[in-house]
């Protein structure tokens, strides 16, 4: 069965912005999408989101598609680094990503250590990385990051901030998009 889990970003929920909107419209496409709830939301920590969505997942395979949202996509990325070798997925959509320490002291956990870009492409050759040209938070370089890095596709979205309900964020076609291009 195709899946898609969509990891909610700091302080987020299931039916926070853009989440519900792309949620049916995959389920429409016949994926079953899942918004797993992370613990802890306002302090997002790598040592207990990490096996959270190592648990979500169960057994990855090639018909699971991840979607990370701002902390949802180093979440992401240090889940892939976890994989055993041979472990494969179909693809991740990055969405107002990043990789490195962003200036918030409540997230540098995640970033004691390099993400390891080699390893996290051992485990797909599938990545979609959507970015806006004004998000307050996160800087558009990370785009060519993920482009150098991952050999990301790149969208650069114009003033949709960080795509947050803030932002008036509740629908996303491109993730949608991103999905199915990958599951062709």
């Amino acid at each position: 069965m195709k899946r898609a889990i969509i990891v909610h970003c700091w302080g987020g929920k299931p039916e926070y912005c853009w989440y519900p909107a792309v949620k049916k419209e995959l389920a429409s496409h016949g994926f079953e999408v899942l918004v797993p709830a992370f613990p802890d939301t306002d302090m997002p920590s790598m040592v207990t989101w990490v096996p959270h969505l190592a648990e979500v997942i169960g057994k990855p395979d090639k018909d699971l598609i991840l979607i990370g949202h701002s902390i949802g996509c180093p979440t992401i990325l240090r889940y892939l680094e976890t994989l055993s070798e041979g472990a494969q997925i179909g693809g991740v959509i990055l969405v107002a990503g990043f990789s490195e320490d962003i200036g918030y002291s409540e997230i540098a956990n995640y970033f004691a250590t390099p993400i390891d870009f080699k390893k996290v492409k051992q485990h797909t050759d599938r990545f979609i990385a959507i970015y806006s040209d004004n998000d307050p938070y996160v800087d558009v370089r990370f785009a060519d990051i993920f482009k150098k890095e991952l050999h990301a596709e790149v969208i650069i979205k114009h003033k949709a901030g960080h795509f947050s309900a803030e932002d008036n964020c509740v629908t996303l076609p491109d993730v949608v998009d991103g999905v199915l291009k990958i599951n062709n």
